[in-house]
């Protein structure tokens, strides 16, 4: 099995555990707030990671340009999106969320674009339009059904969110290859928490650990291992060898593992909606990953 083939499990996996994650995080933020909740979910997932850190340690040094690069691209990720998805939920729905959350493919493949780091194709453009359908038809009708004048503020909050997670999967790409996924995401987290310890010390995160109950100890302890350290672990390597549109349209199966799940755990009935949503999704994800042969050799192509 070549590494395309694992890259791309490893991106389905980190998208399935993030599903799994936002159920986590439902059972959990009624008894804790979202930034403190994120503050501490990336520091287990640091001290989780920080026993194999001195095993990817890269053999050359970093220059000073670069850490700043690091440091730029975890306030993106693991600062500005978990605040920006936190604070949304606060103003907006959590079917106009998601709709907002599956948009980083296509805010990727235009990124990616307008900065030469990839083409615009047909079949980019297929797929990354097929999986933002599936998201549609899954939450489009109860995301309708939202109203207060705050929505917007929420929508833009989310696509705020959404463009960092962007941002991310293209800049990052060229980081994570020349000095290690695994090394370049404790770095990520540890300036990602940084970003988020003065709003986490606002909320008093500093002064005493959480008071949760046993599930809630559970599923932040489930956040920062198989959430954290596991998820984030699986997309920075899938990424290493993956074009970015083609590992952030699995993405797009992050709300609909998560509702699911969460219809497992509530024992709810599976709908049609779901059902067409995730064939739509799922034949993006067929398209991206397509093998295109050049008419002249016949080779196939692989981003």
């Amino acid at each position: 099995m070549n590494k395309f083939v694992l890259a791309n499990i490893a991106a389905a996996l980190a998208a399935l555990s993030a599903g799994a994650a936002v159920v986590a995080t439902r059972l959990v933020v009624g008894e804790i707030d979202p930034v403190t909740l994120a503050f501490y979910r990336y520091i287990i997932a640091i001290i989780c990671m920080l026993p194999i850190l001195p095993f990817v340690w890269p053999k050359q040094s970093i220059p000073f340009h670069d850490i700043l690069r690091i440091a730029a691209l975890g306030v993106l990720f693991f600062g500005v999106f978990p605040w920006a998805f936190s604070a949304s939920l606060q103003y907006t729905t959590a079917p106009r969320g998601a709709i907002g959350l599956a948009t980083i493919p296509i805010q990727t493949l235009i990124v990616a674009v307008v900065f030469g780091r990839e083409r615009l194709d047909r079949k980019k453009t297929i797929s990354v339009s097929l999986a933002f359908v599936g998201i549609v038809i899954v939450f489009g009708p109860e995301a309708l059904e939202a109203r207060g004048s705050n929505v917007f503020l929420g929508d833009g909050l989310m696509l705020l969110g959404a463009f960092s997670a962007a941002l991310y999967s293209v800049f990052g790409r060229t980081t994570l290859g020349q000095y290690g996924p695994l090394f370049v995401t404790v770095l990520l987290m540890m300036f990602g928490v940084l970003a988020l310890l003065p709003l986490a010390g606002a909320q008093g995160a500093m002064e005493a650990l959480p008071d949760l109950t046993r599930e809630g100890w559970m599923a932040l302890l489930f956040l920062g291992t198989f959430g954290g350290a596991i998820q984030f672990s699986l997309f920075a390597w899938a990424l290493r060898w993956l074009a970015p549109t083609r590992t952030v349209i699995y993405l797009t199966l992050n709300p609909v593992s998560a509702m699911i799940l969460g219809l497992a755990i509530l024992g709810e009935a599976i709908t049609m909606d779901l059902v067409a949503g995730l064939i739509f999704i799922l034949s993006g994800i067929f398209i991206a990953n397509r093998p295109e042969r050049t008419a002249a050799k016949g080779v196939t192509e692989r981003a």
